[in-house]
């Protein structure tokens, strides 16, 4: 897939706004002070695709990007950002909305800090994600933080804690800053946007 092409296409304020989904989405989702948008930036090879901001929270809406083989969707951050209750509800539905809906969904991110152990807000989506029988792997941001080894140790705690064996869940180490990870993720993507493309077309 060639990234450098990916274009933002829209923005919606609430899930009920959502068109339907006519083909393979990968979504990312995360606290708010996990580094999403940096992450997408880094993905796309592109500064400012995803808005950024020292103060976490900058995405409020669900916003899409277009890609050669799928659309992908940065959904607001949850936990961390100071904002009212009520803007807090709006992000709460986007988020349970857009995953409640039918839509095409290859796979979600699910970021998470490698330097801190799961928060519960971070267990309880990735529980979301294991009843709704959503496809998903889990992306470890700022490992540049860490060392190797560190970072290691990190992902063997967060399985454990997760209860996940090594094999069962795909967990990917990233780093924003200097791009560590950031091909293998593309790697991963691809292998599931494949296999995704080609079990439609089965169907058809």
């Amino acid at each position: 897939m060639n990234y450098h092409n990916v274009k933002f296409t829209a923005a919606y304020g609430t899930s009920k706004q959502l068109p339907p989904s006519t083909r393979a989405e990968v979504s990312f989702v995360g606290r708010s002070n996990v580094g999403k948008s940096s992450l997408m930036n880094k993905l796309f090879n592109r500064k400012k695709l995803a808005k950024v901001s020292a103060t976490p929270g900058k995405t409020s809406t669900i916003n899409f990007f277009e890609a050669e083989w799928a659309d992908f969707v940065d959904l607001p951050g949850y936990g961390f950002a100071q904002v009212s209750k009520s803007e807090k509800a709006r992000w709460r539905e986007m988020i349970e909305g857009y995953y409640n809906q039918d839509r095409e969904f290859c796979c979600v991110v699910s970021l998470i800090d490698i330097r801190h152990p799961a928060t519960a807000l971070d267990v309880n989506m990735i529980e979301f994600l294991i009843a709704a029988e959503l496809p998903f792997m889990i992306v470890c941001t700022k490992a540049d933080k860490l060392s190797k080894n560190k970072c290691a140790q990190s992902i063997a705690a967060l399985r454990r804690q997760l209860g996940f064996s090594r094999d069962e869940v795909e967990i990917i180490p990233i780093s924003s800053a200097n791009g560590s990870g950031i091909d293998d993720l593309k790697a991963a993507l691809e292998r599931r946007l494949k296999a995704y493309n080609n079990d439609e077309s089965s169907e058809e």
